[in-house]
This record gives structure tokens, C-alpha cells and sequence, in this order.
């Protein structure tokens, strides 16, 4: 199966439809917080048709409405602070906070880690673990990305949109 990993839009809907577009062949989808407004989390919605599973991040301030804005396609999960899910046999856990990530990763209990917040792309190995941060679709940093795992080689791809 194959996961699609998005964080830190900041309700960025002019780049949105783009960093959606590679991750309509993923299975599910992670959002790892800092959508910001319930109609950034509709354009999520209508451009991904798979299961989605969201955290919360420091910038999602309206969560009621976040949460009220896709609770009819009920296909859409949150998980507040902190989620985890198996995966293809595969242990995932997310968040948006990469401290919270990091510790999770070094526990050895998950085969993916993934978290956002700090805006910077990363894939690196902790132990038999991997811990993803697919960057921002926001752009603050100049590069806008998302990441893509594959649970049948336990690979992430970070994809520039």
C-alpha cells in the first residue's frame, strides 16, 4: 500500500490542488497538521478519495469546524495531538511535532514516523524505523513537498510540487 503524507498547507488552496495530485495513487492519507481553515480541509476532502487521517496542528485553531466541515463523507479521522494506525502489517504513528516524532521513532515500536511543523523535508532512519517529514506545501522555505511511503519496500519518496 502506499501512504501519502502532507503537512503544513496553511490554508495555501493555489498550491493545494497541485501537491494532491501525485498522492491520488496513495491508499490513504496523513495530514500532519497546520491546515488552518475548514475550507482548506474540504479542498483536501474533494481532492483525495481515499481515507484521510489528521492530526492536529499549532495553527489549526478552529477544530470544531475543521472537524464539522467532512464529517457527512465519513472517511475523514482525527486524531488530535497524536494518531497511529497498522498499516499493511506496518505500524505508523504521526503528529506534527518533531520532537514528539523523533522519541516515537527512537521507541522502536513503529515502521513509520511522521510529522511536520517545522516546515523542513526529511527522511532518515532511526533504527528500523523511518522518520518522515514531508515539508510544507505552505512554501515558506522556497520548496514545496510532500512524501509518498511505500509499506511493500518501506521507502518514503519526497516529491517538490
Amino acid at each position: 500500500m502506499r501512504i501519502g503524507i502532507i503537512s503544513d498547507i496553511h490554508d495555501n488552496l493555489w498550491v493545494l490542488e497541485e501537491a494532491l495530485a501525485p498522492l491520488k495513487q496513495c491508499d490513504l492519507l496523513l495530514c500532519l497538521g497546520d491546515l488552518c481553515s475548514p475550507f482548506t480541509m474540504i479542498a483536501i476532502a474533494e481532492g483525495f478519495a481515499g481515507p484521510i487521517h489528521v492530526v492536529w496542528g499549532n495553527n489549526d485553531g478552529d477544530r470544531v469546524h475543521l472537524q464539522n466541515s467532512v464529517q457527512k463523507l465519513g472517511r475523514v479521522t482525527f486524531y488530535g495531538e497524536f494518531g497511529e494506525l497498522t498499516v499493511d502489517g506496518r505500524a505508523v504513528a504521526f503528529t506534527h511535532w518533531p520532537d514528539l516524532a523523533r522519541a516515537l521513532a527512537a521507541g522502536g515500536q513503529y515502521a513509520l514516523v511522521c510529522y511536520g511543523h517545522n516546515h523542513r523535508r526529511n527522511v532518515e532512519p532511526v533504527g528500523e524505523t523511518l522518520l518522515v517529514n514531508p515539508g510544507e506545501v505552505m512554501g515558506r522555505f522556497g520548496v514545496r513537498s510532500v512524501a509518498i511511503y511505500d509499506t511493500a519496500s518501506a521507502q518514503a519518496e519526497l516529491i517538490e510540487i
